[in-house]
This record gives C-alpha cells, sequence and structure tokens, in this order.
C-alpha cells in the first residue's frame, strides 16, 4: 500500500513539475524581452494606430527608427499621406517637422524617456518593468501583459494590453484604455526589424529653403491643400465638472479670421483658433518652449500655462492657469468640428 502511494505521488509531482515546465512565468517572459527588445542596438518599425475618442475612428500610419543611444525619428501620416508630421531626436535636440507647412520647431526636451509612447518597443519595455502590479497571461500564441500608461494620457488612458508574439518575441499590437477599460487607441505593428541602426547623418534635419523646387509631390500637394484651407471652428467635447463656455468671438486680425473661445467655472481657459500659416522663408528650426505631446492626431507643445497645435490646416493656441497639463492634452484631444457642449 505504502509502494502504492509513493508511486501515485511521484507521478502528481512529475505532472506539476512538466506543466511547470511549459507555461512562462512573467518574470521569465519580460526578461527575454528586456533583452530583446532593450538590448538592440537600433530599429525601425512601421505600425497603424486607429484612435476611437471621437466621432469616427482616425487611421494614421507611423513609422518609426531609433538607433542607440537616444536618436529617434517618428512619422506619422494620416490615411491620404497629406497630413504629416515628424518628430526627430538628434545630437542637436528634439524637432517637430510639419512639412504642409514648411516649419520646424526645435524643443530642449528630454522626449522621449519622460513620457513613453505606444508605438516606441522600448517605452513599451519599461512600462511592463515599472508596473509591478502588471497582469499576465498566454492567450494561443501570443503573451499578453496589461500594465499602467506612463505618458501624458495617463489620467484619461490609464491601461494598456501589449500583445507579443510568443515565437518572435516582438509586439504586434498595443491597445491603449479608458478607466472602463474600453479600447480607445490601438497600434497594430505591420513589421518590426531590430538592429537596424541608421547613422547620425540620417537623423539630421533638412533645411531646404522655400521656392527651390526641391520638395517631394507628397510635400507639395499636401502644401496645396493647406493654402485651399477651409475655417471650421472647433469646439471642445471633453467634459470638465463646473466649466461651461461663457463667450466666442469671432476677430478680424489683419484680414484673418480668428475664433476666441472662452470657458470659466471651476478652472478656466482659453482657446483661440485660425488658419495656420505658410512659412515661407525656410525649415531652419524655431525654438519653442516646453515639450512635444503626442495628441495622437498631432504632435503640439505643451508647458505649464499652454498648449499649441495644428492640425487640418487649422492652428490651435490653449491658455490656462488653472488647468493641469493632462486636463489641457484632454481638452486638445477632444477638439473637433461640432456644436458646442
Amino acid at each position: 500500500m505504502k509502494s502504492r502511494l509513493a508511486k501515485l505521488l511521484f507521478a502528481l509531482s512529475m505532472i506539476l513539475i512538466l506543466s511547470a515546465c511549459g507555461a512562462q512565468s512573467k518574470e521569465d517572459v519580460l526578461k527575454k524581452l528586456s533583452n530583446k527588445w532593450i538590448d538592440a542596438k537600433g530599429y525601425e518599425l512601421t505600425a497603424e494606430m486607429s484612435i476611437q475618442t471621437g466621432q469616427e475612428p482616425r487611421v494614421y500610419q507611423v513609422e518609426v527608427w531609433h538607433s542607440k543611444p537616444d536618436f529617434y525619428r517618428v512619422k506619422v501620416a494620416d490615411a491620404s499621406d497629406e497630413n504629416t508630421q515628424m518628430i526627430v531626436r538628434n545630437k542637436e535636440g528634439v524637432f517637430v517637422v510639419t512639412p504642409a507647412l514648411n516649419k520646424t520647431y526645435k524643443f530642449q526636451s528630454k522626449w522621449p524617456s519622460e513620457n513613453s509612447q505606444a508605438y516606441l518597443i522600448g517605452s513599451l519595455a519599461e512600462d511592463i518593468k515599472k508596473d509591478k502590479s502588471s497582469k499576465f497571461k498566454e492567450e494561443g500564441n501570443k503573451y499578453v501583459f496589461e500594465t499602467k500608461t506612463n505618458n501624458n494620457h495617463k489620467n484619461m488612458l490609464p491601461y494598456q494590453k501589449i500583445f507579443i508574439d510568443k515565437k518572435t518575441l516582438l509586439p504586434t499590437e498595443v491597445s491603449i484604455l479608458n478607466e472602463n477599460k474600453e479600447e480607445q487607441i490601438l497600434i497594430k505593428f505591420k513589421k518590426v526589424t531590430l538592429g537596424k541602426v541608421h547613422t547620425a547623418e540620417e537623423f539630421k534635419i533638412e533645411q531646404t529653403p522655400a521656392g527651390t523646387g526641391q520638395a517631394d509631390k507628397g510635400t507639395v500637394e499636401a502644401s496645396a491643400d493647406m493654402d485651399n484651407a477651409e475655417f471650421k471652428t472647433h469646439y471642445p467635447m471633453a467634459q470638465i465638472d463646473q466649466v461651461h463656455m461663457i463667450d466666442e468671438k469671432v476677430l478680424d486680425v489683419e484680414g484673418d479670421k480668428r475664433v476666441v473661445l472662452t470657458f470659466s467655472g471651476e478652472k478656466e481657459f482659453t482657446i483661440i483658433q485660425q488658419l495656420s500659416e505658410k512659412s515661407t522663408s525656410s525649415t531652419i528650426p524655431v525654438f519653442a518652449p516646453g515639450d512635444p505631446v503626442d495628441l495622437g492626431f498631432a504632435i503640439g507643445a505643451v508647458t505649464e500655462q499652454s498648449l499649441s497645435w495644428e492640425k487640418d490646416g487649422m492652428s490651435f493656441f490653449l491658455a490656462s492657469s488653472s488647468l493641469t497639463k493632462e486636463e489641457m492634452i484632454e481638452v486638445a484631444s477632444s477638439m473637433t468640428v461640432a456644436e458646442p457642449k
């Protein structure tokens, strides 16, 4: 009897050991990811980003170059490839480039180290490492991490699910969620190539004088669209408690239309909007205060009391001494052509 019991216990223990060998722990997978993602000398990737916070989903194409230690080039374009922006970090600083407007802004910023970006795989690895309470599971041929976000949108979009292919250990998609765990942004990685290194020269900002005829066809077409842009008043859809719009003024400033929206209550802010002006000189960088901020549909500049950005031929400036940076970003991200709320 004792012999049978011993054999049974031995068999059960072997089953447990074998089953444990087949499962990967969160720590095991994280270590592999860190070795593969963070230790890579560089990478290239392409992805599709769908933003579902508006009335209809907006789709953008994203291209990323990264070379160690801290060179980055991120290009974001809409489906038509007409509205394009780039954020570049090189040895000279951080730059935001809008080709259609022939504008380049330079920042004294530590981007992206202080604000994680879901399309940067190093940022995803850091998010997983930092969140000690992150959840981990296996779904078919994917590893899935659910972590807290660590970016400028973290109050509005506090969670993310990161899907990783078991075989390649590369990310396949990232789902960014609101407080109710509803998907608001989806990033699908089309191609990720680790070990791809670009030279410092390839991260330089082109400074081609306007009118030289050296702009590519896409830039020329986008520029023409900007020239023909129609003024459409935008209003914020974000709801901030005890805050409402108290005034809307339409001004004529040297022949240019300008709309000023004023909001008051427990917090106060002002939004100024007008048609964007295309630079007629060159793409020589202009210094911009604050830090670049990814609004999803555009890259803006945020300070402690202001946020500015350009989109669809329109220029926006939000000023407030009472909104937090996160609240300013929430308001800016919700701006749309609609009736005021």
